[in-house]
C-alpha cells in the first residue's frame, strides 16, 4: 500500500516544553514546523519546579506572557532539611553584589499538564502546526529524512523534513529507534511520587515560594520534594535508589506514605494533607544517556537525550537549552552556513549538564549537603552557587562553572573539616 506523503521544514517530535519551545524559537525565523505529539493534551507529566534559567527561554520564544498569565505558583528559591538542620536559597541573591547581572532570579512551580498545554497552545499561536495523538512508528534518517506517522484513526503516512528534533521526553523515540541509547553511570533510583491536597497551616513556618527538599533522617541519599502549587495542593515525592524503595510492601500510596512517614519534619507538615487527589505513581531507572547528540538529519533534546536525576529540578532548564541551541543551529544552517553539530550544539549542551551532575553527585555522596548546611557560608561562594542553583550552569565567568569538579571538591573538603 502507497502511503500518502507530506512536507515540512522542522519536523518535531513531541509538543513538551523543549518541542514547543523550539517550535516557537523556529516561528520566529520563519520556519515551516509541524509537531507530532503522541498522546493529547493536557496530560500528567513529571518535572514540576522550575528554575530561573528557564524564564529565559521561555521569553526568547515569545511564550512568557503565556506563562505569567496562567496563574502558576511563584517560586523564588528552594528550602533544604534534614532533621533540625534548615537551610533556604533566595535564586535573588545571585543580585545581591551585582544589580545588574542578567537574568531571572524567580520562576514558577507549574502543574506540567498545564504548564506544557499552554506552552503548547502559545507555539499554535505562533503558526507551529500541532497534532495531537500522532503516533510517529519509523524514522530514516539522512540528508532528507522522513518519518512514517499514524493518525488517531489508524491512517498511516509519511512526513518528509528537511530536518527532525526529537523533544519525546521520556519516551525517547529516536534513541529507542536507532539504537542510540547508552547506559547512565548513575545508580538505579527510583521515584514515587503523587499529588495531594495539603493542607499545610499558614502558621507552619512552610514557605509556598519554595520548593522543600528534605533528606531522609537517617539515608543521606534518600530525599523527599514537596512542591506547592497555587491550588492548595503539592506534588510530593521520594527519590532512591531502587533496592531501598523494593523494602517497602503494598501499594505504591502505601509506600509512599511509609516513607513519608519516617521523617519527622514532613510528618507533622502534612498531617492535614488528603491523599486521594491523584492516583501515586513510580519511574524506575529514570537516569538515560545517548551515544550521540544529534546525527544525519536530526537532534535529541531535553529528556530525549539525556537525564541526570530531579534532585536540582533541572530537567525542564536543560530541555528548554537543547531547544535554544538547536533553533540557533537551524537558523545558520537556513542561512546557508555550514553547522557543526557537535561544535555548536552537543558540546555546549553537555557542558551545563556535565556541571549539574557534578552537583548531583555530590548531593548523593553527601558532600553537598555538607556544604549547604554548614554554619559558616562565604558571601560570595554561596551567591556562586546559588547562581548554579537557579539554572546559571552554562554560565562560564562563574568559577563554579567553570572548574566545578576541582573547586567542589575543595569545598567539600573545607566543609567536610
Amino acid at each position: 500500500m502507497t502511503l500518502s506523503m507530506e512536507r515540512t521544514q522542522v519536523l518535531i517530535v513531541g509538543a513538551g516544553p523543549a518541542g514547543s519551545v523550539a517550535a516557537a524559537m523556529l516561528r520566529q525565523q520563519g520556519r515551516e514546523v509541524l509537531i507530532l505529539e503522541r498522546e493529547q493534551f493536557p496530560r500528567f507529566s513529571i518535572g514540576e519546579s522550575l528554575l530561573p534559567q528557564s524564564m529565559e527561554y521561555i521569553e526568547a520564544a515569545g511564550l512568557l506572557r503565556d506563562v505569567v498569565e496562567a496563574g502558576f505558583q511563584y517560586k523564588n528559591g528552594a528550602s533544604f532539611v534534614r532533621g533540625e538542620r534548615q537551610t533556604e536559597f533566595d535564586f535573588r541573591e545571585r543580585f545581591f553584589r551585582d544589580a545588574t547581572a542578567p537574568g531571572w532570579g524567580t520562576t514558577y512551580q507549574v502543574q506540567r499538564a498545564d504548564f506544557d498545554h499552554v506552552l503548547a497552545k502559545g507555539a499554535q499561536r505562533m503558526g507551529a502546526q500541532l497534532r495531537f495523538g500522532h503516533e510517529v512508528l519509523s524514522v530514516e534518517p539522512g540528508e532528507t529524512p522522513r518519518v512514517t506517522a499514524r493518525a488517531p484513526d489508524g491512517t498511516e503516512y509519511v512526513i518528509e523534513a528537511d530536518f527532525i528534533l526529537d523533544a519525546s521526553g521520556f519516551a525517547r523515540l529516536l534513541p529507542r529507534l536507532l539504537q542510540l541509547e547508552a547506559p547512565s553511570n548513575f545508580p538505579a533510583r527510583g521515584a514515587i511520587f503523587t499529588h495531594v491536597e495539603d493542607n499545610i497551616p499558614l502558621d507552619s513556618g512552610f514557605d509556598r515560594n519554595k520548593i522543600l527538599i528534605t533528606t531522609h533522617p537517617e539515608h543521606v541519599d534518600v530525599w523527599y520534594w514537596t512542591i506547592p502549587f497555587s491550588n492548595g495542593r503539592c506534588s510530593l515525592g521520594v527519590v532512591a535508589e531502587k533496592t531501598f524503595l523494593d523494602r517497602y510492601q503494598g501499594s505504591d500510596r502505601e509506600r509512599l506514605q511509609a516513607i513519608v512517614g519516617e521523617d519527622p519534619n514532613l510528618t507533622r507538615l502534612l498531617a492535614n494533607a488528603k491523599w486521594d487527589v491523584m492516583p501515586v505513581r513510580q519511574i524506575m531507572g529514570y537516569s538515560s544517556n545517548v551515544k550521540s547528540l544529534w546525527g544525519p538529519g536530526y537532534a535529541l533534546l531535553g529528556n530525549a537525550g539525556e537525564f541526570l536525576d530531579p534532585v536540582f529540578s533541572s530537567g525542564v532548564t536543560i530541555a528548554f537549552k537543547s531547544a535554544q541551541l538547536a533553533s540557533e543551529c537551524l537558523a545558520r544552517h537556513y542561512a546557508g552556513e555550514s553547522v557543526d553539530w557537535e561544535r555548536e550544539f552537543a558540546i555546549p549542551l553537555r557542558g551545563g549538564v556535565q556541571t549539574f551532575r557534578r552537583f548531583v553527585e555530590s548531593w548523593y555522596a553527601g558532600g553537598f549537603q555538607k556544604i549547604i548546611f554548614h554554619e559558616t557560608q562565604q558571601p560570595d561562594v554561596r551567591r556562586m552557587i546559588c547562581s548554579i542553583l537557579a539554572g546559571y550552569a552554562w554560565d562560564a565567568k562563574n568559577p563554579y562553572v567553570a572548574d566545578t569538579g576541582r573547586r567542589l571538591a575543595v569545598l567539600e573538603e573545607i566543609c567536610s573539616a
